[in-house]
């Protein structure tokens, strides 16, 4: 349960949160797909989790004087056999849900978007795991951002709003775009914190590319383009005022970024990763209520 993280959870959800939310803005909705969808994230989420506690401590990421939580394979709650096993277990079984989710949203209407999609997904679990393990892993090299991006930003929504639709809408681009930035913010808050840590043991962050301050300017331009796209989907969509209320997630999310940018020493910065996770958890909730309810 350690190394599984269920923090994160809430984060990668957001994603398909947005994603179903944009499918009800066309009148297409499927609990099934949505169910199916939420565990299929949870599967890789966990694998990545595993994928990132066996990496880093393998490599001594995680060693001792290092801040934020402890880690079961620097603890010595698993060992690296069990953790590899949990691993596979986990990719298995994220795999199988994607293919039912894959059957149940494409097999009979669209063959080849079935098989695009399970290509989709044996990426998804390539990039889980070569976060941190093997010999170049590019969460090393100062990719992560880009990955998470792309998989929790433009693959979460677009590809959650194609599961239900059958269609790919430009107007997704935005949304997707915001959650994938705010993901992306959450990872380089995480960055912020461990970069002493992180350089000592050769993990070329994006944070240790720029150092610490400049890796805030980064923050600040990460959070702030994400709202400029949020708005710019409000009035794609010509969302009416009344029913833009979902906006006011980012009060938190803007306080948090003023707490960041004061902030001088790393450790403090921990508590806000669970406020910036939470409060994209939120943005998505509260974006399904306003589709659900007020449209």
């Amino acid at each position: 349960m350690l190394a599984a993280r269920l923090r994160t959870l809430p984060l990668s959800l957001s994603g398909i949160i947005a994603g179903t939310a944009f499918a009800q803005l066309q009148n297409q909705f499927d609990w099934s797909i949505f169910v199916l969808a939420l565990l299929t994230t949870i599967g890789f989420q966990i694998t990545s989790n595993f994928a990132n506690d066996y990496g880093d401590g393998v490599k001594g990421t995680d060693a001792e004087g290092r801040i934020g939580p402890k880690r079961a394979l620097q603890e010595g709650l698993l060992s690296k056999k069990q953790l590899l096993r949990g691993i596979w277990v986990a990719a298995i079984l994220s795999l199988l849900c994607a293919i039912v989710l894959l059957y149940k949203a494409f097999f009979n209407s669209n063959s080849i978007l079935f098989w695009v999609f399970i290509a989709l997904g044996l990426c998804s679990i390539w990039a889980a795991i070569r976060y941190t393990m093997g010999d170049k892993p590019y969460g090393y090299q100062g990719l992560g951002d880009l990955f998470v991006f792309l998989f929790f930003g433009l693959l979460a929504v677009m590809g959650t709003s194609l599961l239900y639709t059958k269609s790919l809408y430009l107007e997704t681009i935005p949304l997707a775009i915001c959650f994938g930035l705010l993901c992306v913010g959450v990872l380089n808050l995480n960055n912020l914190r461990d970069h002493v840590s992180d350089a000592k043991h050769g993990k070329r962050t994006m944070v240790v590319k720029l150092g610490f301050n400049k890796g805030k300017v980064y923050h600040l331009t990460l959070i702030l383009s994400s709202f400029i796209a949020l708005l710019v989907f409000v009035w794609v969509e010509n969302f009416p005022l009344k029913n833009i209320f979902f906006l006011a997630a980012y009060i938190p999310i803007f306080i948090h970024l003023n707490k960041t940018w004061r902030t001088k020493e790393p450790q403090k910065l921990d508590p806000e990763l669970k406020k910036l996770a939470l409060s994209t958890f939120l943005l998505a909730v509260l974006l399904q209520i306003s589709v659900n309810y007020f449209l």
